[in-house]
């Protein structure tokens, strides 16, 4: 049966329950995904001084034909957009500035340094959004570097955050679209500390100190990332979740949230409506942790089902910045950022078609038996003949055919790197 024949029938189901799919399908083209670019090359950047990877994150396998610089990074991007439905955004950080070969330490980007990145950007109508790297540094050896109790080191990393705010305004004002730049700090403790208030109090001071230089909002827009543990802060971490929640509560900054960065039994699905009534804007980094902050590729499960459930039947779209956050050099780097970054667009998809009034009325009338029964009736209503006739609307393949093209890509390309 036809993609098109499939998608009528599908319609009729739907619109049973007064579900338009063509409002459906205009909402969604106008979600933008913030992808990573740190799939691509396994977190390594393009420094010209380069720094073992550090700061608790760990990638592991050796996949053959990452990308070694800016351009083949870039090319990477372009073929696994092609494979994506919808425009979207991609998410650098520090490390991806460009020097030509001169020896620039972080302290000192500038927006020169991402040049390459706008001019592509432009070319392809994408946002960028942006992130200092506070890793992978012989000033972040020691696993501290904003609450650090050395000044100095304190103020390399303040000045870096400062300069990557005036790259990212840099990207805003070029682009026409705010970036989003979201400061994540790996400081924290492998045992149980003697005093959790002061490295907090330096880590405040240096985020008043970061944020003092006002930058137009239509520019930049600023976030702060918590997390519960890493590896080398198991017994504690400065940026907690409630620090970084009320620092942005009070000092007007977007809180986000990584879906890695809590206790496994935590959801961070649940938060979202916890926060939105105190926060005009929220930030997610969306990962898949395997038992600790693993950074595995998003899969269609129940949470990533549930995180967009919450954007979409609370009419947030507008009020929640979607980023991934995900790294695996086990497999192929274009299918990890396809498979990730389709299935995320999957989930919005699945939660518009939901009859979200009606359910809404169900609960408030009591009528938990209907709601319960109707919830999970939904899960088998043909959902794939929805997604399929939107990629080819798309102009993406449809179903596991982009398949095909990563193949032919990996043996075209990557496998001569």
């Amino acid at each position: 049966m036809s993609v098109e024949k499939r998608f009528e029938l599908a319609k009729e189901q739907y619109e049973a329950w007064n579900i338009n799919l063509e409002d459906v399908f205009s909402k969604l083209q106008e979600v933008p995904i913030s992808i990573h670019c740190w799939q691509g090359d396994d977190v390594t950047g393009f420094e010209a001084a380069q720094h073992d990877l550090s700061g608790g994150i760990e990638v592991t396998g050796d996949y053959p034909g990452k990308a070694t610089n800016g351009e083949e990074l870039r090319k990477d991007l372009d073929k696994a957009l092609s494979l994506i439905p919808g425009k979207h955004r991609i998410n650098l950080h520090a490390i991806y500035a460009e020097t030509d070969g001169e020896e620039i330490d972080r302290d000192q980007i500038e927006p020169k340094h991402f040049e390459k990145w706008v001019k592509w950007a432009k070319e392809n109508e994408l946002g960028l959004d942006f992130n200092p790297t506070l890793f992978s540094h012989d000033k972040a050896a020691d696993g501290l570097t904003l609450a650090h109790a050395d000044e100095n080191i304190r103020n390399f990393w303040i000045e870096h955050c400062k300069a990557s705010r005036r790259v990212a305004a840099y990207f805003g004002k070029e682009l026409g679209t705010p970036a989003l730049t979201n400061i994540w700090i790996p400081d924290g403790f492998k045992d149980t500390p003697s005093d959790r208030l002061t490295p907090r109090l330096r880590l405040k001071d240096s985020l008043d100190k970061i944020f003092s230089e006002e930058i137009d909002t239509a520019h930049n827009l600023d976030a702060v990332e918590s997390k519960l543990f890493g590896i080398g802060s198991e017994a504690f971490v400065v940026g907690s979740h409630e620090f970084y929640l009320s620092y942005a509560l009070k000092n007007d900054k977007l809180c986000l949230l990584d879906t890695g960065h809590y206790h496994p039994t935590e959801m961070v699905s649940n938060k979202i409506s916890a926060m939105l009534p105190f926060n005009e804007r929220l930030a997610l980094h969306v990962s898949r942790p395997v038992r600790w902050d693993s950074d595995h590729v998003v899969t269609l499960d129940d949470e990533l089902k549930e995180i967009a459930l919450e954007i979409v039947r609370n009419d947030a779209l507008d009020k929640v910045s979607i980023g991934l956050d995900f790294f695996d050099a086990s497999i192929n780097r274009i299918a990890a950022w396809t498979i990730g970054t389709r299935n995320m667009i999957k989930a919005l998809l699945y939660a518009h078609l939901l009859p979200h009034e009606h359910l809404k009325q169900l609960q408030e009338d009591g009528n938990y038996t209907e709601r319960l029964a109707l919830l999970e009736e939904f899960k088998t209503y043909p959902f794939g003949a929805v997604w399929d006739y939107y990629c080819e609307k798309m102009e993406v393949p449809v179903a596991e055919k982009w398949l095909e093209d990563v193949k032919q890509y990996e043996e075209d390309v990557l496998s001569k790197r």
